[in-house]
């Protein structure tokens, strides 16, 4: 698999919430609804105390994952979403949304959930494993990532199962998929640490 486009920055994403304030229709969506309960649903622990969300855009996921959580960071590349992200969640004081573009804005800390949800193949494949890698170093003792993307034809850089086929193998031996789920338009898959 080679990779078709470089890895897309916050420009690209900025200019679709210009465009449109909910580009992918997350408020509306059946999809996105029946994929939110799915993602909630393959998270083994009812509660979690740290979780990274990555890519949250306007925040429908942030604020249905926040209830499994003690603290949540939620990350997006545009502020246009992150200003919307904000106010679906001003009420809930342990959720912090910011701004940042990865690799290279990676943030600090140790989290018991990694949720990388529809954004992994928005990386070009070098950038990918280097995300994998930040994402194994962040883990706590114990923690888990889960991974959420669609299989349909896109123009970004990998496809939803390239990208996921990449960054789990970009993880082992330390972490496996631990549980998988698959259906027509998207796949999940749950990993945890190795025995």
């Amino acid at each position: 698999m080679t990779t078709r486009r470089p890895t897309l920055d916050g420009a690209y994403f900025e200019d679709l919430y210009s465009r449109s304030p909910d580009p992918w229709g997350f408020r509306t969506s059946p999809y996105e609804r029946d994929k939110y309960a799915a993602t909630l649903a393959i998270l083994p622990r009812p509660r979690y105390g740290a979780a990274l969300e990555v890519g949250c855009s306007i925040g429908v996921f942030t604020r249905l994952l926040a209830a499994r959580c003690d603290r949540l960071l939620a990350l997006d590349a545009s502020p246009s979403a992150l200003a919307q992200a904000r106010r679906a969640n001003a009420d809930l004081a342990h959720v912090e949304l910011a701004e940042a573009v990865l690799p290279g804005g990676f943030p600090d800390g140790r989290y018991d959930l990694i949720v990388l949800s529809e954004v992994l193949y928005y990386f070009a494949e070098d950038d990918l494993r280097a995300v994998a890698a930040q994402c194994r170093a962040a883990l706590a003792p114990g923690g888990q990532m889960v991974l959420c993307h669609w299989l349909g034809e896109t123009d970004y850089p990998l496809p939803g199962d390239a990208a996921a086929d990449i960054f789990i193998a970009a993880s082992a031996p330390q972490w496996r998929q631990a549980a998988s789920r698959r259906e027509p338009e998207y796949r999940l898959d749950l990993l945890t640490a190795a025995t």
